[in-house]
């Protein structure tokens, strides 16, 4: 049935991960202990893309926890949703990272990693149709970016053929939590480029503006910033689990918003979000959907799409739409900002349409787009990078760990690769020539001037 196998690594992918979960349940029909509570048919139509059924109609998350330090997991087992997930399926080291991407990716994460992905053959033999991973975790950790590249690569040997999608943590531009973020997150950019298929950026400034300057939240927690993110999460996969008028599902949405292999990393948005006080005061129509995610303010990433050129979006509606109306603002959007869509790609925005809102909410949308300004995220990274490498700073916590110089070399020029790529193809016109090699003369055969 499609099913998608979901991974959690670090403390950041694990809060994000129970969040995830918390609105799963909701929507299927669940309680915290996995029992089924609903009244509606569609719930448990398809409620086996996320979950496998136990006895007594309990549901069991297709989840994978992990952590090198057993503090987040006890916290998850602890908590309301404890209950929820397999015990076998949470696995922890018992040192931590400590911050240091060498130690998640190469000695303490090396020696987890079997264990982990024994854990992963066994939920995928356990699926009939497996569609691929989704991964939660955070790009500035010593977990979530180490031992997180690790899992992603690992997994992606094993199914070559198989989606993989990540949620990922950027850091953040004028927050930093950690002192060696800057290497952390190139190190991992460089895995995510090759081993990836879909990367959704997600950074925490851009979080607590939505909360403070849309939702109006005086002092947000974490809890409502991973709120944020779970409802991308879940309107991702919407049509794989319920039904609708436009489906899609990772691997369509891949086709439709990759132009290039390498160019994979999304913007992400969500509405409609407004505070809670204001929420009598509107009416909610496709129109106000529509506007309110190509708002640069609404964008989860600290990346102005303004800055860019969309070369592709996708925008998946929930609820009782109409389809004219959402093709209609489609059509007049691009028309209207003409100039923010890169114009060699003539069609480039796919729409999905699913009949069942979110829980709580009448109609809602959500809004994936591949827009070239994401390189500023890089490009602010990259910079943090080279200031520090170039004086060699803290660089010997990461050889202490078998790792060598080399490849902090090779992450800063993949990096640097990406983000020239970027902007070549928001340069990029229509008219551009394009040179290819020389034809190759066969036997028998001459090029002529009229040819």
């Amino acid at each position: 049935m499609r099913e998608i196998i979901h991974l959690q690594t670090g403390q950041c992918g694990n809060q994000i991960g129970v969040n995830f979960w918390e609105t799963l349940t909701k929507e299927h029909g669940l309680d915290n202990s996995g029992m089924y509570v609903g009244h509606n048919d569609n719930q448990l139509a398809k409620v086996d893309v996320y979950f496998n059924e136990a006895q007594h109609l309990k549901y069991v998350p297709r989840a994978i926890c992990v952590d090198l330090e057993p503090g987040s997991l006890d916290q998850i087992r602890s908590g309301e949703l404890g209950s929820l997930f397999r015990p076998d399926n949470m696995l922890h080291g018992s040192t931590g990272a400590g911050n240091n991407w060498a130690t998640g990716y190469y000695t303490e994460g090396a020696e987890l990693i079997e264990s982990v992905l024994d854990v992963v053959r066994l939920e995928a033999e356990r699926c009939d149709s497996l569609q691929g991973f989704q991964a939660t975790h955070s790009l500035g950790g010593g977990t979530g970016s180490g031992f997180g590249s690790l899992l992603v690569q690992k997994i992606r040997e094993e199914y070559p053929d198989r989606m993989m999608a990540t949620f990922s943590v950027v850091p953040s531009p004028r927050v930093s939590e950690t002192v060696v973020e800057p290497y952390n997150a190139t190190l991992t950019v460089h895995h995510l480029v090759e081993n990836s298929d879909e990367t959704f950026c997600i950074d925490n400034e851009a979080l607590y503006n939505i909360c403070h300057n849309t939702l109006k939240m005086k002092s947000p927690t974490y809890k409502d910033l991973n709120q944020l993110v779970t409802r991308v999460m879940s309107g991702v996969t919407t049509s794989l689990r319920f039904p609708g008028q436009l489906n899609s599902d990772l691997r369509k949405m891949a086709v439709n918003l990759i132009p290039f292999p390498r160019l994979h990393f999304f913007m992400v948005g969500f509405a409609p979000l407004t505070s809670t006080a204001s929420q009598d005061f509107r009416t909610l129509k496709v129109s106000d959907l529509t506007q309110q995610m190509f708002s640069a303010s609404n964008m989860m990433a600290d990346a102005d799409p303004a800055t860019g050129r969309y070369m592709t979006v996708a925008c998946l509606f929930r609820g009782k739409v109409s389809m004219r109306d959402v093709e209609q603002q489609m059509i007049e959007i691009r028309n209207r900002n003409s100039s923010g869509f890169v114009e060699w790609i003539p069609n480039n925005m796919q729409t999905v349409c699913c009949d069942i809102p979110p829980h709580g909410m009448e109609m809602a949308a959500t809004f994936i787009g591949n827009n070239t300004s994401i390189q500023t995220l890089f490009r602010r990274v990259q910079e943090q990078f080279s200031a520090m490498f170039r004086r060699k700073a803290f660089i010997h916590w990461f050889t202490d760990e078998g790792m060598d110089e080399l490849e902090f070399s090779e992450a800063e020029s993949n990096m640097n690769d990406l983000i020239s790529e970027y902007q070549q193809y928001q340069d990029a016109t229509a008219d551009d020539e394009i040179y290819d090699e020389e034809p190759v003369e066969e036997e028998g055969y001459e090029y002529t001037e009229e040819q």
